[in-house]
């Protein structure tokens, strides 16, 4: 039964692969098709690379750092499907970590990747459904959405959800995540524009969290702190 169940999940690996790359080939042809059809000519090739290489060195690390953090959360076939849909962040990880808590799954098990990939994909037509009814209800809401009353509730939905979720794994092991959160807590108040640039702050708070682990490993500590995590 288990031999089927990997059989059948390889050949989903192999189709969530073939999706991302058309999906991926299709944005990048996009802008160059709509421009080609709509007035007949392309976008300048110096323009375009100019474009490029300005926010290449922003975006390119980020996207890297990206899949390596959120790929062995998502899963094999969880990963593509949660980069085609989007919202990775605030909705993906939430629910599959969630999800992977209820059904108290193992990382590295088939059971995580098959809960890791339900969790994703339950998540993404959630929210293609909540898109299409926001897009039917967006003119008569917006009077509300965008009344000061509820906008401090707006600027703090992330950083609360995000508060919850990672308090959970924290307390398993504060003497592990103490340096990286105090660092991370100094570095937004003495720079409090970083705070909007969370994905950045991923390079160096993750290079720290496991270079402080490193040493830990090193000292003979850390398999201490897994045994009192529980891990």
């Amino acid at each position: 039964m288990n031999e089927t169940i990997q059989r059948e999940y390889e050949k989903l690996y192999r189709v969530s692969r073939i999706t991302l790359i058309v999906t991926t080939l299709s944005f990048v042809a996009s802008p160059f098709l709509f421009s080609f059809f709509m007035d007949g000519s392309l976008p300048n090739l110096s323009g375009f690379l100019k474009g490029i290489l300005r926010v290449a060195p922003i975006y390119f690390p980020v996207a890297i750092v990206e899949f390596l953090v959120y790929a062995p959360m998502l899963g094999k076939v969880g990963t593509p499907i949660a980069f085609v849909t989007g919202e990775i962040t605030n909705l993906k990880i939430p629910c599959v970590m969630n999800a992977r808590d209820l059904a108290k799954t193992q990382s590295g098990t088939m059971e995580n990747e098959v809960v890791s990939t339900i969790a994703t994909c339950i998540s993404a037509l959630v929210i293609m459904g909540m898109v299409f009814l926001g897009v039917v209800a967006m003119i008569p809401l917006t009077p509300i959405l965008q009344s000061e009353t509820l906008k401090p509730a707006y600027d703090v939905v992330i950083p609360a959800l995000f508060g919850a979720l990672g308090f959970k794994y924290f307390k398993k092991s504060l003497t592990l995540t103490s340096l990286p959160l105090l660092a991370t807590a100094v570095l937004c108040i003495a720079v409090p524009a970083v705070i909007s640039q969370t994905s950045m702050l991923l390079i160096p708070v993750g290079g720290l969290a496991l270079l402080f682990g490193f040493i830990l490993y090193k000292k003979g500590k850390l398999d201490a702190l897994e045994e009192e995590a529980g891990l």
